[in-house]
């Protein structure tokens, strides 16, 4: 059981193998229910495993591999989305896919999707974008909300913090603007790495251009996944980084208010 909700590891390999690529079976890493983060109301965030990114700051690199999750059937996590209905329409809250990389498994992602609006749930994605070609048009149809994770603003800093290219991420958050759908744009801060103007500058450009996004929120980097690094016997490289001062955060948040965004 994965928090209650059944493991399918039942299936042989072959089966499992041809049960993801269907969408009728994900690896999940954990699931939970959170208030004021992940979206609007009370969210269950599921977190599925594995990731294209390696983010320096990942507070949850055990999320990276896909085989550190275990085989969740769709249908199971659904019947788990079924019995917190309730405390959904209640708080305003809804469903929010995670990761990991939730695009990394979007057969997985259009099922669960699509099963949770048929029964009137909100829907929610957290997504670095980077793998937004995986998002068919009929699955974006789905997603009320995406939390898109903007990690620097220009190529050079980004793929010093993920490992990959910034375009990917630019390219999706256009589409799902021209789609209409709602994003909430996030940045971490991180003094030394991510504070540079040259970067800040150019993702409150981005946001701004687009017409839906509602939100950005500015994180504070922190050290809470330090431990999780070393347990994995992973080379952590900001052992020495600092949180940000609030007042740093608060110079941050102005500059994306200044480009008339709402900010949290």
């Amino acid at each position: 059981m994965l928090g209650g909700i059944p493991v399918a590891d039942h299936l042989g390999r072959s089966e499992l193998l041809l049960a993801q690529r269907s969408g009728e079976v994900g690896s999940v890493h954990s699931w939970e229910l959170v208030t004021a983060v992940d979206g609007p109301g009370t969210r269950m965030t599921t977190f599925v495993a594995g990731c294209p990114l390696r983010c320096l700051y990942c507070h949850n690199p055990d999320t990276m591999a896909a085989n550190r999750g275990v085989p969740v059937l769709a249908d199971d996590l659904l019947a788990r989305i079924r019995r917190y209905r309730g405390v959904f329409r209640a708080t305003g809250g809804g469903i929010t896919l995670s990761g990991g990389e939730i695009l990394q498994q979007p057969a997985f992602a259009a099922r669960i999707l699509r099963g949770a609006k048929a029964m009137g749930v909100h829907t929610a994605i957290d997504t670095s974008g980077f793998l937004g070609a995986n998002a068919s048009d009929e699955m974006l149809d789905d997603v009320d909300l995406v939390l898109l994770d903007v990690k620097a603003g220009d190529e050079t800093t980004y793929h010093r913090v993920t490992g990959r290219r910034l375009q990917p991420t630019l390219d999706f958050g256009r589409r799902l603007a021209e789609r209409g759908i709602e994003i909430w744009i996030r940045f971490v801060l991180v003094p030394g790495l991510t504070d540079n103007p040259a970067t800040i500058g150019p993702i409150a450009d981005y946001a701004a251009s687009l017409a839906t996004v509602s939100r950005v929120e500015v994180l504070p980097f922190h050290q809470m996944g330090r431990d999780k690094w070393a347990e994995l016997g992973l080379s952590y490289e900001l052992e020495d980084a600092r949180p940000p001062e609030a007042s740093e955060v608060e110079a941050v948040r102005a500059i994306f208010r200044s480009r008339g965004l709402t900010v949290h």
